[in-house]
């Protein structure tokens, strides 16, 4: 049994990890059209982007909630002291979402398509700033009582770390939204996110690298972990594997590749992932709460990863059959003729 509730607790973070992770990849680059569609010099070139995510989109976000339910489940105490601490960034989030879900629908059959045009970008951008800032509040550590509850302010996750995890956050976002519209366009459009994915390579580079420095300066929780052996060879790995990762992504734009670029992009993401995995482990709030404190009972977790087991697949399935009907580019009538 003690085996058991060391085990069953990783293996939840692993999930959870790997919802986090799929939610940020795939509505990330949703976001990044959205973000990228307020540069847009014309109503047809926006068009075109937002008909590249016509079919995605609804699916992509479904991780999110999926997450959050397994967050529940198998981390109540996390669930209830992280969204308690985060209220105000992930209410807006949630509206930003919810202005860009509106925008979407409502431009299709509005005669003022600039109105529902700028309410879709900036929903994008709200979105995308609000959840760097709940990340940034999370690796900067929670306070908390003996029993976990949240005992800080409303105003504790705001700080200028969190804004510059905030803002390369949105960058990283625009990168894969960037790539994305080189896998789904052509002609002088493609071209234009080929200039735009190279500029927001190199402003998430350089805020990856303003993070990885100040974070173990900032941060004694997180220098004490970075800085203990063994682990200290793994996580001086990461960054050279990272810039080995966006080398390789600048090599490919500066080719023409179009699928290699969002192929190095997604890895740049599964490796900044590791990254925070590592650091974060074991605990699931940060700095002093254990996934292990913070877990719900054996049955509770069992019973959960046996429904999870069932829908994962499903939802990978549906997920890649869905991107499988609808691959290829958008085009417009004038190009197809």
């Amino acid at each position: 049994m003690d085996a058991l509730l060391h085990f069953l607790p990783q293996v939840w973070f692993v999930i959870l990890g790997l919802f986090l992770f799929l939610y940020v990849l795939l509505d990330g680059f949703d976001l990044g059209v959205g973000i990228l569609s307020l540069t847009s010099s014309d109503e047809q070139r926006r068009s075109l982007l937002m008909t590249s995510l016509g079919n995605v989109w609804d699916a992509n976000e479904t991780w999110l909630v999926l997450m959050a339910g397994a967050l529940f489940g198998a981390f109540p105490l996390a669930y209830g002291t992280i969204l308690n601490a985060l209220y105000l960034p992930l209410m807006v989030m949630v509206v930003g979402l919810i202005l860009r879900a509106v925008a979407f629908e409502f431009r299709e059959h509005s005669d003022n398509k600039k109105f529902w045009n700028f309410a879709f970008g900036i929903g994008s951008f709200i979105a995308s700033l609000f959840q760097g800032f709940a990340l940034g509040g999370v690796l900067a550590g929670i306070k908390v009582d003996p029993a976990g509850h949240f005992i800080g302010g409303m105003w504790d996750w705001l700080s200028w770390q969190s804004l510059l995890t905030a803002l390369t956050l949105v960058q990283g976002y625009v990168l894969i939204g960037s790539t994305y519209l080189i896998l789904k366009t052509g002609g002088k459009l493609q071209e234009t996110h080929f200039k735009t994915a190279k500029l927001a390579a190199w402003t998430t580079l350089i805020g990856a690298i303003l993070i990885t420095i100040t974070t173990p300066i900032v941060y004694e929780n997180a220098r004490a972990r970075l800085f203990h052996q063994p682990e200290v060879y793994i996580f001086a790995l990461i960054p050279i594997l990272g810039m080995l990762l966006i080398w390789l992504l600048l090599q490919s734009l500066n080719r023409k590749q179009e699928v290699a670029a969002f192929v190095y992009t997604a890895l740049v993401f599964l490796l900044t992932f590791l990254g925070l995995g590592f650091i974060a482990f074991p605990y699931i709030i940060p700095p002093t709460i254990t996934i292990y404190q913070a877990a719900s009972s054996p049955s509770a977790m069992v019973f959960m990863i046996t429904f999870i087991g069932v829908l994962i697949p499903i939802m990978l399935f549906y997920n890649i059959y869905n991107y499988f009907v609808f691959r290829g580019k958008v085009i417009t009538m004038e190009e197809g003729e």
